[in-house]
């Protein structure tokens, strides 16, 4: 069971858009297999969501994303918890990581231009009560998202020129 979800994770992390079917094929076993082992893991949320990754540099699309290193004190009883939680609520916020070293959580947002993220990070991240500092870095580029390339690099014209 562990090498089927295993397989199965890691085909649909890849492609989400395989139906049963596909997935059956390809792993060899039934589509009712596929079916109630893809059911079990939505359950078990291990599989939360379904995505397709956009190039939204490619569209007309403007927006900002910030990474916003934050500093917390970790609630007593609550650890880190409360406070990831208090903050991923927010509809800006696309992820928030625990992370090792020199600061304690990564949150990463989303706005329409700098001042939103500004406004968000002035007004509703740094007055928590258990927010001791942030520090935001804006993406300016994105090369790879989610394992996938996002542009592949131009191959040079290799044809002769050809001059009088």
């Amino acid at each position: 069971m562990a090498n089927l979800r295993e397989d199965l994770l890691a085909l649909i992390e890849r492609n989400s858009r395989l139906t049963p079917e596909d997935l059956a094929e390809r792993l060899g076993v039934s589509m009712e297999e596929v079916a109630a082992e893809l059911g079990l893991m939505v359950d078990e949320q291990i599989i939360c969501g379904y995505h397709t990754l956009i190039n939204w540099d490619k569209t007309s699309k403007e927006f900002v994303t910030a990474l916003i290193e934050v500093k917390v004190t970790p609630q007593h009883g609550m650890g880190f918890d409360k406070i990831a939680q208090r903050i991923y609520l927010f509809d800006e916020v696309k992820a928030v990581y625990l992370m090792s070293g020199g600061f304690d959580l990564t949150v990463v947002i989303e706005g329409d231009n700098i001042k939103e993220v500004a406004y968000f990070i002035s007004n509703k991240l740094a007055p928590m009560e258990s927010v001791l500092s942030t520090a935001t870095h804006f993406v300016l580029k994105k090369y790879k998202d989610h394992g996938i390339v996002l542009e592949l690099p131009k191959k040079p014209d290799e044809r002769m020129i050809i001059s009088p």
